[in-house]
């Protein structure tokens, strides 16, 4: 599944700005999942996190899937996400620090019990590398400017059972952001 998300950024003329990660059901719980030989199975939760560079410049977002039902909890753990992300989307703006953007997602993570499954920063910057400032975390001193573009990626991951993931790639405005990411939200059921 990764080998084929990156050649089909190949056929549309990019290059991959990371290895593709597609990690489903336990391999889900690790957020840098590295692909490998494991079969999907049904009912699992799939993280897909890619991103495209063009031009010199980068993209990234991530969605999660699940292959047909995946079951209450899964799908209480993915409506936190989505609502965690939902509200952190609110949050960004101009003049907005990273911290207390961050702080939106992380204390509707800990209000469903799973602070201590959110183990990284809500997002970062975004051009010429995959991976820049500003970033969007607890430790961050960054307050958003104009113009830049960030992710914004809560996440759950429950060792051993599964992970949650859903990033938007947005451009900070003075009273909001634009969110450049197109992709449907709702938990998709692909059979």
């Amino acid at each position: 599944m990764a080998r084929a998300a990156e050649a089909r950024i190949r056929e549309l003329g990019g290059d991959p700005s990371f290895p593709a990660i597609v990690a489903a059901g336990p391999n889900g719980a690790l957020p840098h999942a590295e692909p490998g030989g494991r079969e999907i199975g049904r009912g699992e939760l799939v993280v897909f996190d890619m991103g495209a560079q063009l031009d010199g410049y980068c993209s990234d977002g991530t969605r999660t899937y699940a292959t047909g039902e995946p079951g209450e909890a899964a799908r209480a753990v993915y409506e936190t996400v989505l609502r965690a992300q939902l509200a952190s989307l609110e949050a960004v703006r101009a003049g907005a620090k990273g911290e207390d953007v961050d702080g939106v997602a992380r204390k509707i993570i800990e209000e469903a019990g799973h602070g201590e499954r959110f183990g990284h920063g809500l997002g970062h910057g975004v051009g010429l590398e995959v991976h820049e400032g500003p970033r969007l975390s607890p430790k961050s001193d960054d307050v958003l400017a104009p113009s830049e573009v960030v992710t914004v990626e809560p996440g759950i991951y429950l060792p051993g059972e599964l992970g949650v993931r859903i990033e938007d790639f947005v451009v900070v405005t003075e009273d909001g952001c634009r969110n450049l990411s197109t992709l449907p939200k709702e938990l998709t059921l692909v059979e």
